[in-house]
């Protein structure tokens, strides 16, 4: 027996108990119906999704070749066509996720319009934009299921029962496009008591991973700006339970917390730790400091000072209030962020670099893991890094030690395309392609996403129609470098009707009216054009 089958056979026994009332009740429409409306709850969603990246977790541990994988998405129809065509090329959807980035949803989902990334939107578009996510891949399954469906009433009408019994076993087995989305709630946006407010409607829409970072909520930067300031840890781990707490309040026990630390860049703190005693966690990070020893009588009006082993110490304070660390302390502050975190309830790592680089990360992963030794990232492969120019420097770096002769290179002018076929240009493209593959094998990644690559590959291919189509090519612009691809590639938006779920209205049309339903697939439609 399978599902499909035990809801038949529930709703033929419903028949049965309510009698003639219900004869135009057709116990497999109903079964059909449930099967494209699996998850009826976002809490639901939060659950099957955690219990994925708990066990994706787990098998990286043992094998970090299994390293798992997404793209930032901004609208519902982008995450839905990403997760379509992963199914289509690819097969399954394992291992394959969803970020919803903090960066995107100020740039594009704000009511003020396009914003800067420092948590100057509605928080309340965050959740929304979780909702509508999973609202277009339910669709996705409600419209791939539909077409399973017709084909199985097509096979059943020729009496082909092998092609039947083929396609009701993918009816069976079907796997959802609903994946795993790790949302970014930025700094909490407020106190501790907002983030909590906050992680709750996220989780309620479906989140069941929640990024977080050790930014100042009021001053947060996007990870690759300058002018970044931390907090305390203490601060944060207030927050970290904060979030917790609302996985544990809804009932979403295994709820993944991404614990982000901006200390590689961040050169400023909002405010001094509070310690009670030498070497705690609030001593720590003030050592940080950048400071100057001083005595009573060099104190000045309003002078905030730090006593450490029976020195006076004033830390360096600018004129905006803030203070300053010591510059090169970043990859220490790093480790440290990252050990607090994992022994308060963290279960992930971001760490935010400035540049994609191997070793530069593994050298912190490895001190996180002398403490953590199951220490795992979520890695921002971020379009803010020029990926070409770095890695051909690096490329450029590898060949300097092993003593090539790099005469026919200027390091500082890369970009140039003159050198796109050369060796140097190719040996940084094979790097580039296996950076994932060595970042999880050598720097503990188990998460590789790029933040707001959907950003750019629309604006980019509306660029190539729109100068096409302006021009002298017109029609031939869409025609040629979209309609047609979209034909040859099976792109489902060919049948953009369809994608928007006119058959899916039209099998319901039919449940509901029998023969006296109008539909608006019949033999007029356009859409028949693409067969």
């Amino acid at each position: 027996m399978t599902a499909y089958q035990d809801d038949i056979d529930a709703i033929q026994a419903l028949k049965v108990e309510y009698g003639s009332a219900w004869d135009a009740i057709n116990p497999e429409s109903v079964a059909r119906m449930r099967a494209q409306n699996r998850f009826k709850t976002g809490l639901e969603i939060a659950q099957y999704t955690a219990d994925i990246m708990r066990r994706d977790m787990a098998e990286y541990d043992v094998d970090s070749s299994v390293y798992t994988q997404s793209l930032g998405v901004w609208h519902g129809f982008i995450g839905q066509q990403k997760l379509i065509s992963i199914k289509k090329h690819l097969k399954t959807t394992n291992k394959r996720y969803l970020y919803l980035s903090g960066w995107m949803v100020a740039a594009l989902r704000s009511q003020f319009g396009p914003l800067p990334d420092q948590s100057m939107h509605e928080k309340t578009s965050v959740p929304a934009l979780i909702e509508e996510l999973y609202t277009f891949l339910r669709q996705a399954d409600a419209r791939e299921l539909d077409l399973l469906f017709t084909r199985l009433d097509t096979a059943r009408s020729a009496g082909d029962e092998t092609a039947a019994e083929f396609i009701q076993s993918q009816i069976d087995t079907y796997e959802t496009h609903v994946v795993p989305i790790i949302a970014d709630i930025d700094a909490g946006f407020g106190n501790p008591e907002a983030t909590y407010l906050l992680a709750r409607k996220m989780i309620e829409a479906g989140a069941c991973a929640i990024q977080i970072e050790n930014q100042v909520s009021e001053e947060k930067q996007c990870g690759h700006q300058d002018g970044k300031v931390t907090v305390p840890h203490e601060d944060f781990i207030a927050k970290l339970n904060a979030v917790r707490y609302a996985f544990l309040e809804l009932g979403i026990d295994n709820g993944i917390i991404v614990a982000r630390t901006d200390s590689l860049g961040a050169g400023l703190t909002q405010k001094l730790a509070v310690t009670q005693e030498p070497g705690d966690l609030g001593d720590q990070y003030n050592a940080f400091l950048d400071v100057e020893q001083v005595s009573d009588a060099d104190l000045g009006n309003g002078d905030v000072v730090i006593k450490r082993d029976g020195t006076l110490l004033r830390p360096k304070r600018l004129p905006s209030n803030l203070y300053q660390f010591r510059p090169g302390t970043g990859e220490q502050r790093v480790v440290l962020d990252c050990i607090t975190s994992l022994r308060n309830g963290a279960d992930l790592l971001w760490i935010e670099t400035e540049k994609p680089h191997v070793e530069q990360i593994a050298g912190m992963v490895d001190a996180i893991r002398e403490e953590i030794p199951n220490a795992k990232l979520v890695y921002n492969n971020s379009p803010s890094f020029n990926w070409t120019l770095n890695f051909r420097q690096q490329a450029y770096d590898l060949l300097a030690e092993q003593g090539k002769d790099l005469s026919a290179y200027d390091r500082s002018d890369l970009m140039n395309v003159a050198y796109d076929d050369t060796e140097l240009a190719q040996l940084a493209d094979e790097k580039i392609r296996t950076f994932q593959r060595d970042g999880s094998a050598r720097a503990g990644i188990f998460h590789h996403l790029i933040t707001l690559p959907t950003y750019h590959t629309a604006a980019l291919s509306t660029d190539d129609l729109a100068k096409g189509y302006f021009g002298d090519e017109g029609m031939l612009a869409y025609v040629r470098g979209v309609q047609r691809r979209e034909i040859r590639g099976g792109i489902a938006t060919v049948k953009h009707q369809n994608m928007a779920g006119s058959d899916i209205g039209d099998t319901h049309k039919e449940y509901f009216a029998g023969a006296a339903a109008l539909k608006a697939g019949g033999q007029h439609n356009t859409m028949n054009q693409f067969g």
